[in-house]
């Protein structure tokens, strides 16, 4: 009855108060119980209700909706997810209302309906041409460091040699005579010492100039263009708020600094950043949709679609991209989100494939085919590189955590840009001399990938081909020769040059993903196991291992494909990544053939990696920041019961506000003197019953909407939350109504409830905070923060590293 009673005088009350404003006479007040088209409330969550008509109206809170500001959160905060998805519901019961008094109400609710699939269509062509404009002009600029194309200077490489029949993609540069070396243009040779001191020296210089200008760019716009923005991306999507993180001069700067920072030659990639990027795009476009734009809940919806375009631009793979939003960055994916990302992602696939960047017909720069079948013996060796790529994604997660840990406790941290120019200097140093290394990641995946034939030029494919007396020449029955163990050692040295920088790399102020470098990584240690592979089914065909699949004169090894296992192996233990890891490597090859091979490489490498280390580089790198992030994947074993982990303890002072006996003085004297981000509302300070919560943003905004729109206005005013006034004397102020902003339905535990079931609900509901009561009075208050920190207690790690609520 209290419930019903309630509703229907909120009913009456939002009718009455309007009629009462346009001065009309009130005759039948039962009349107005029949009709809640009118009834909204988008800013409270639950039952809240409002009281019938004060004879003071004129000095009580507007609507809510009415006060700037109201519903929204400050800056490092966490949302309320309940709230937010009750306001939604609320908004779309009013719409579905309001379609049937209007042709205009009916197309208002239409928009509504598809306002979502706009929404991500645009995310969609956004992102697919924000991502080929990326990639043609960090392909340009990568290739300025080695020559300039005169004819045409806005032409990279391969481009300019297009009309030449003398290029090869993937082997030496600007090895046609349209192609300029700038030792040629500052000298009159390609080869001699000159050439090879000028090419070193341009080299470092234009590295130094695109480092330092990704540097200065994201220090003086935009600091939070730095770093690949994977692990705030998904902290964001669990419910954080970091407000610039998102916005427009993070896009452009970050869409620059990425193009600079991977044509400076750095072990980066640009994959990680295009997640960022497109998330900063979907959470610009939600602000053309209010439905989007004013409700962070639904905003989340949105930039988990971007996030999957992010990833099916990276690699050309909109299905892995649904799958990595899904597995890796997503809090909340309900059914119609992935619908909606399945599809963004396709449009964006399909703009960047019609801008077609690279010229050859595909997405990504190093798409390759395979057409031979990988034998059942070939699964030991592929278990082996998961088990290589659990190790070295585990040397990489604890050297590079504990760089930038260190980086954050010492002054190092107060020099950024002299830190990017530094390691890019001992980058491109030690880069130029190996020509493995000094290409650029993208192309040597490509090579690693690729598999030889008699045309192939490198010394990886340098093999005494013996012919089988057909038309032509295979490598089928081939042993190694001196190019190839050539080729090995200088693949070794790469490893070690890429496995140390990157170390150092990631984490620095410029924009710098993980993808490719971990794929990098990966190929070549497969590529050299793939080798080793070969060669011994080429000496011993005959062992036992090899089940007599070898004894033919077919070629039973492919290490091409070896090199795309090791590359998902690396990446895998680096991310701890695994379903969409597979579907985004058979996407990049189109080897579906070969799901089994990645299947057995991913899990080995994650088996590997979680028995080594808790946590992949983005679950790390969140811990590192401090971000409350509660993963849904991570289990304990709780002991506590809410009473041990609530604030305040047993005995302590709790504050809160009184439902009818405070003064507006007495509230704004508790906000000042305390940092809580809202205050229980109880009947009395004596009897501490539970009314409801109200959040300090809330009731700062209410009060200050109140001063500014009374021009009497009394310090000593009670602040009531409840709908009846109580009774005052003549001369007294008038009260100031603020129950429009309480929520009465709370979320509410016993003080004996297992912590086990109170990180289940802040995990499965969203939760901002919960309240403990015993017998129905008001004990304290349990906080995300406060769960957060008892988890990383339970973990044997310092519970203050958690910085923010």
């Amino acid at each position: 009855m209290e419930g019903w009673s309630s509703t229907a005088a909120r009913r009456e009350f939002i009718f009455m108060k309007k009629e009462f404003i346009k001065g009309k006479k009130l005759k039948n007040r039962s009349s107005y119980l029949s009709s809640d088209d009118d009834m909204v409330d988008i800013t409270t969550t639950g039952t809240t209700a409002e009281g019938t008509l004060p004879k003071d109206l004129q000095f009580s809170t507007q609507d809510s909706e009415d006060i700037p500001g109201i519903g929204q959160y400050e800056d490092f905060h966490t949302i309320d997810w309940q709230r937010d998805i009750a306001r939604d519901r609320m908004r779309h019961r009013y719409i579905v209302k309001k379609k049937k008094n209007s042709f205009l109400d009916t197309v208002k609710g239409a928009h509504d309906a598809w306002s979502g699939w706009l929404c991500v269509f645009l995310v969609g062509v956004v992102t697919g041409t924000v991502a080929g404009i990326i990639d043609i002009g960090s392909s340009w600029m990568s290739d300025l460091k080695f020559g300039i194309c005169p004819d045409a200077f806005w032409l990279n490489m391969e481009q300019c040699c297009w009309s030449s029949n003398e290029t090869t993609f993937g082997g030496v540069k600007g090895n046609c005579s349209q192609w300029r070396m700038w030792s040629e243009i500052f000298g009159s040779s390609r080869v001699g010492l000159w050439a090879y001191i000028v090419s070193y020296l341009s080299f470092i210089i234009f590295a130094l100039s695109f480092a330092a200008l990704a540097a200065g760019l994201v220090r003086v716009f935009a600091p939070y263009a730095c770093g690949s923005g994977v692990p705030e991306i998904k902290t964001i999507l669990g419910g954080f708020i970091i407000r610039g993180y998102l916005g427009k001069w993070t896009l452009i700067i970050k869409s620059i600094g990425i193009m600079l920072a991977v044509s400076a030659g750095l072990t980066l990639g640009k994959e990680g950043p295009m997640v960022h990027i497109a998330s900063c795009i979907g959470n610009i476009l939600t602000y053309l949709f209010p439905k989007y734009g004013k409700n962070e809940a639904k905003k989340r919806e949105i930039l988990s679609a971007a996030a999957a375009a992010g990833v099916s631009v990276a690699f050309g793979a909109p299905i892995g991209g649904v799958l990595f939003s899904l597995e890796e960055v997503s809090y909340y994916f309900p059914l119609k989100t992935l619908w909606r990302s399945f599809f963004c992602a396709l449009i964006a696939a399909f703009v960047l494939r019609s801008i077609n960047p690279f010229g050859n017909e595909h997405s990504v720069l190093y798409f390759v085919e395979y057409n031979k079948p990988w034998n059942f013996f070939e699964l030991i060796p592929f278990i082996g590189l998961g088990v290589i790529g659990g190790c070295i994604a585990t040397i990489f997660i604890k050297a590079n955590v504990y760089w930038c840990r260190r980086r954050k406790a010492t002054k190092l941290g107060q020099y950024p840009v002299t830190e990017v120019l530094v390691i890019t200097a001992v980058t491109a140093v030690l880069s130029f001399p190996n020509p493995y290394s000094r290409m650029s990641m993208s192309q040597l995946i490509y090579l690693l990938f690729s598999q030889c034939g008699p045309s192939s030029s490198d010394g990886l494919c340098d093999y005494v081909y013996v012919s089988d007396n057909t038309s032509f020449e295979t490598a089928t029955s081939a042993e190694a020769g001196p190019g190839v163990y050539r080729a090995i050692l200088l693949l070794l040295l790469t490893l070690v040059l890429k496995l140390v920088t990157v170390i150092f790399t990631f984490g620095i102020k410029i924009p710098c993903g993980l993808f490719i470098p971990s794929l990098c990584l990966g190929s070549i240690a497969g590529r050299i196991v793939g080798i080793g592979m070969q060669q011994l089914a080429f000496r011993y065909p005959h062992l036992w291992i090899f089940n007599g699949e070898c004894d033919n004169s077919d070629d039973c090894i492919t290490p091409g494909l070896y090199a795309m296992v090791g590359a998902a192996a690396v990446l895998g233990g680096i991310t701890r990544m695994t379903v969409s890891l597979v579907v985004i490597m058979f996407e990049l090859t189109g080897g579906v053939r070969y799901i089994v091979p990645l299947m057995a490489a991913a899990m080995a490498s994650k088996w590997v990696g979680d028995a080594l280390g808790k946590q992949g580089i983005y679950d790390a790198h969140i811990g590192l920041n401090g971000y409350p992030f509660l993963d849904s994947k991570e289990e304990f074993s709780h002991t506590g019961l809410a009473a041990d982990v609530m604030q305040p303890k047993r005995g302590a002072t709790l504050n809160v506000l009184t439902q009818d006996s405070m003064t507006v003085s007495e509230v704004e004297s508790l906000m000042k003197r305390t940092d809580h981000n809202g205050f229980p509302v109880v009947v009395s300070q004596e009897s501490q019953y539970l009314v409801g919560y109200v959040l300090k943003r809330d009731l700062m905004l209410a009060i200050a909407n109140f001063r500014r729109n009374h021009e009497y206005f009394d310090e000593h005013a009670i602040v009531i939350f409840t709908s009846t006034s109580p009774q005052q004397s003549i001369n007294a102020p008038p009260f100031l109504k603020l129950k429009k902003i309480l929520d009465m339905a709370p979320i509410t535990i016993t003080d004996q409830t297992p912590m086990e079931t109170v990180i289940d609900m802040f995990r499965k509901l969203g939760l901002r905070q919960t309240l403990v009561t015993h017998n129905g009075r008001l004990l304290g208050i349990i906080t995300k923060k406060d769960v957060l920190r008892y988890v990383r207690q339970l973990g044997n790690e310092d519970p203050s590293s958690v910085l923010f609520t």
